[in-house]
């Protein structure tokens, strides 16, 4: 019996399989563009997690109609920079993408060099996205489970409260631009492996193996010892947490917004908020609304100390004079607690 030879194609192996489920989920999900907008733009620093990603877009982009590039930015901190962000453009291009290499000058400020850096990342790749074309691009990021399991344990040693337990959300808005997190749920290993079934050559940011920062020392000893005490599954029990405190604070805000409108009111040079109303509510409550207020009138940030003792102007009330707080103080005036710009 006599035909034509079978083509057999090779199983598709289970990491990049992973990674590219990941991302036609995340794609999937996005709203629809016209062919003549930019669709989305993948931050490629050139590393394991930003290449799968790149070559999983690369891949499932087209089926969805979908058009897709990166950008590269080149910080400048690092000897050779310049080399390993055109190298990264180019496997980029080997992929299938368009790509560019977006040059940052990094100014020294008091957060230190890597929040300094990736606040000058951010703000590259923001500015790409919107100048991509007459609509913003959706804008994808490799961070991984392990990147949000770091955050929410780095959170809760630091004390910052809730709102940085929550983690990194999967879909968030930065400057008009919507932000995307496809693989929260793949695991740092699966990313590698993906690169090295696709042949793609990763680079290895030595800042990332550098115990002089503080991520990189719960990547390397503090998850390694809790998996080794309490046993394997940490990471994902702690963005597990991160979830379900998200789902708490969009419920939470829910409720502030059904509540705020009727207990704030303008003041001059600033805004108030009644105190009964305050203290209707349980302290959750109230200290989410004290934050708010600050949050949207000054744009700026409350402490656990600083949102303490605004509510006790209306806890425990006993005559204390106006509290200085990020660009505002709070009196209490009457039946109100008064924020006024500083």
């Amino acid at each position: 019996m006599t035909g034509e030879p079978v083509t057999v194609r090779p199983p598709l192996d289970p990491a990049v399989a992973d990674v590219r489920r990941a991302v036609r989920t995340a794609l999937a999900a996005l709203p629809a563009h016209t062919a003549a907008d930019p669709d989305v733009l993948v931050a490629l620093s050139g590393g394991a997690d930003s290449l799968a990603l790149a070559a999983a877009v690369a891949f499932e982009a087209p089926k969805l109609g979908l058009r897709a590039a990166s950008v590269t930015v080149d910080h400048g901190l690092q000897e050779g920079s310049a080399e390993v962000a055109a190298g990264a453009a180019a496997q980029a291009q080997e992929i299938g993408l368009d790509a560019r290499v977006i040059r940052v000058d990094v100014a020294a400020g008091p957060e230190g060099p890597e929040a300094a850096a990736r606040t000058a990342r951010y703000a590259a790749l923001v500015r790409a996205a919107r100048e991509s074309g007459p609509r913003p691009a959706v804008l994808l990021t490799g961070h991984t489970l392990d990147d949000q399991a770091e955050t929410v344990l780095l959170g809760l040693a630091r004390g910052s409260g809730a709102a940085s337990l929550q983690g990194m959300a999967p879909v968030s808005e930065r400057e008009g631009v919507t932000l995307v997190r496809p693989l929260l749920r793949i695991r740092r290993a699966t990313t590698r492996a993906a690169c090295v079934a696709a042949e793609l050559e990763p680079w290895d940011d030595p800042h990332n193996a550098d115990p002089a920062y503080a991520r990189v020392r719960v990547r390397a000893r503090v998850l390694p010892v809790l998996e080794a005490e309490l046993g394997p599954g940490v990471a994902e029990a702690l963005t597990r947490t991160a979830d379900q405190l998200r789902e708490d604070a969009e419920a939470f805000a829910e409720m502030i917004d059904e509540t705020i409108e009727d207990i704030v009111e303008h003041a001059e040079a600033g805004i108030s908020v009644s105190v009964p109303a305050l203290a209707a509510n349980r302290a959750a409550l109230r200290h989410r609304i004290i934050r708010h207020v600050v949050a949207s009138e000054f744009h700026e940030s409350l402490s656990r100390a600083q949102t303490l003792e605004v509510a006790r102007l209306v806890t425990d009330w006993t005559g204390q004079g106006p509290i200085d707080l990020p660009a505002c103080t709070a009196r209490r005036e009457g039946g109100r607690i008064v924020f006024r710009a500083r």
